[in-house]
């Protein structure tokens, strides 16, 4: 869990008003929830993997000790992404919503996992959410207001993927594998860009897959993340097991977004995209950024999740639902690693007091510098240490490119 020094801040506030502001011109409105949400919410099977790697909570007080000896020990837990808070907060807030809903949350999320670089065990999240939009304008907002996002970060070179969970459905079905064996598959496709196609075929093969439905599937396959348009690879190979409205909304969200994008990024239609999260019911998209060694790597994610807020509500209410999730911890690492300087307004100044100062001198120099505060300058005022060198120098270090020595 990481801790955050006042250049690392200044970076990340930077992204914080950037993501902000952009999101706001799109029409997102800023909401909050709790980083602790009952577990049962947490542990309904619409998480995936992240659903093992919950920090989970001991009841408290008097509802502990009657737990003493029992299974459930445990009330609550620390959110693992903001899309399920999000999804209760709706239930629960719907009345005092317009309708469709944009929502964008900004907040730690939690996840008992390996921290590596641009990956640790708490973490910022920052996501936008359509409610009540079943239209592929959804899709098209949310996915052309994070490109623009990321442009304006200086983030150019990036490849958006796109697929839908139904299609990824189609494809299993076609190839004879078992409904159940759904999600298991999944999984293995998802370590495609690590094992190649062959040993996504062995694999499957493990799994006691039909060898003629593995030959078709790693057909499928070739080529992956190359398509300009979802209708050619449906043609060619789902042709008589998919409705074709699928693909064609596909491609729509396709063109729409490359013509936004004007050049500054590409779209592309890659069958081979799963999403972890079983709660996604059809378009899913990721955003790759391309590095100048052409390694590839996701900085945004999200899809589909119709059936959610229903199953909040028991039923009770239907909403089509809609996201993308911003990797904020990776972005920030990218700004850092490219030597990303905030550009402060005004003068940054640091005065030094030597001590023994009459009470006169103090008030003139207290006058004088927050006469420079008002003009918008940053001004620090500080007593002098015996070390001035050394305290020069970490100023300079942290941006005070004027220092003023006050000696009487």
């Amino acid at each position: 869990m990481p801790e955050q020094l006042p250049a690392d801040m200044e970076v990340r506030e930077y992204a914080l008003r950037l993501i902000k502001e952009t999101y706001g011109r799109f029409g997102f409105s800023l909401i909050e929830t709790p980083v602790i949400e009952h577990i049962e919410n947490l542990t309904n099977k619409q998480g995936g993997e992240n659903e093992s790697l919950i920090f989970k909570i001991l009841k408290r007080g008097e509802k502990l000790k009657e737990a003493e000896g029992q299974d459930e020990l445990c009330d609550s837990g620390l959110r693992y992404d903001l899309t399920v808070p999000l999804s209760r907060f709706f239930v629960n807030n719907q009345n005092l919503l317009p309708y469709p809903f944009k929502a964008l949350q900004i907040g730690s999320s939690f996840r008992a996992d390996k921290p590596q670089k641009g990956r640790f065990r708490q973490f910022t999240q920052c996501d936008i959410d359509i409610i009540g939009d079943g239209s592929n304008l959804a899709e098209i907002e949310l996915i052309s207001a994070t490109a623009e996002m990321l442009h304006r970060l200086g983030m150019e070179n990036f490849k958006i993927r796109v697929n839908d969970r139904r299609i990824l459905k189609a494809m299993s079905a076609a190839c004879g594998f078992a409904e159940e064996l759904f999600d298991e598959t999944c999984i293995v496709l998802d370590k495609l860009d690590k094992i190649g196609v062959d040993g996504v075929g062995d694999l499957l093969r493990k799994m006691g897959l039909p060898e003629e439905g593995i030959a078709r599937y790693c057909a499928m396959l070739q080529g992956q993340g190359d398509y300009e348009e979802c209708a050619a690879f449906v043609q060619q190979h789902l042709s008589t097991s998919l409705d074709p409205a699928i693909a064609g909304n596909m491609d729509t969200i396709i063109s729409c977004v490359q013509a936004i994008l004007g050049g500054r990024g590409k779209v592309v239609f890659d069958p081979s995209l799963v999403r972890g999260m079983g709660y996604y019911t059809g378009p899913i998209f990721e955003i790759e950024l391309i590095d100048k060694k052409n390694y590839s790597f996701s900085i945004a994610g999200g899809g589909r999740y119709d059936e959610m807020i229903g199953k909040f509500s028991e039923g009770k209410i239907q909403a089509p639902a809609c996201g993308f999730s911003i990797g904020f911890e990776r972005i920030v690492t990218i700004l850092k690693d490219r030597g990303f300087k905030v550009e402060r307004q005004g003068e940054s100044v640091a005065y030094l007091l030597k001590a023994g100062l009459a009470p006169e001198r103090i008030r003139e120099v207290i006058v004088e510098v927050n006469r420079l505060r008002d003009q918008g300058n940053r001004v620090l005022i500080s007593p002098r240490a015996k070390n001035i060198k050394a305290q020069i120098e970490k100023l300079e270090e942290y941006g005070y490119t004027r220092i003023v020595k006050i000696e009487e």
